[in-house]
């Protein structure tokens, strides 16, 4: 356990009281959800940084950066759609998480053949993460007012969902050579 993994471990037990603030009736609260979700975005970039920086990378923070990353943002987006039932919303969230189930399970599989690095994190992938970040963060600081930050979110969410149909296509037409393989 280093510094890296318990920023790590921080940002899992940021996720129930940023979901858990989604349902206060306060005026406020949304805002509180959106500093945390921030506090875990910094967390995110910190925990990556220093475990480079001071080299204690690990196989364990491997596997637990990308699960928080993914579970945060999964409960986040389900509960966005739960409080703004848009179809655009929804199909944008479903889109997102379905992108990351999938490309989750193909680089499990990749892995299992020895080439994990057919499907590594590309800058596509990068910019879509980071537009997806600022969507949800923008939507949840203005979830009860709904006004320019929230449809800014919005707009937002919908390019990061067109970026991830597009990064998924590029992941699966780089594995597909080893998909099309018998065994």
């Amino acid at each position: 356990m280093n510094l890296p993994i318990w920023l790590t471990l921080f940002r899992l037990i940021l996720i129930p009281f940023v979901v858990g603030l989604m349902f206060v009736p306060l005026p406020t609260a949304n805002i509180v959800a959106a500093i945390l979700f921030g506090i875990a975005l910094a967390t995110d970039w910190l925990d990556g940084h220093l475990a480079r920086r001071w080299n204690q990378t690990s196989a364990f923070g491997a596997f637990l950066d990308p699960v928080a990353d993914k579970l945060i943002v999964c409960a986040v987006l389900v509960m966005l759609v739960y409080r703004d039932p848009h179809y655009y919303i929804a199909l944008s969230a479903t889109i997102i998480v379905g992108r990351e189930l999938t490309v989750s399970a193909l680089r499990e599989w990749m892995a299992e053949l020895g080439e994990r690095g057919v499907v590594a994190v590309g800058s596509l992938g990068k910019y879509k993460t980071a537009i997806q970040m600022a969507a949800i963060f923008c939507m949840l600081f203005d979830l009860v007012q709904r006004s320019g930050i929230y449809l800014f979110g919005v707009v937002l969410l919908v390019i990061a969902a067109a970026l991830t149909l597009w990064s998924m296509v590029v992941y699966l037409r780089q594995a597909w050579p080893r998909l099309s393989m018998e065994r």
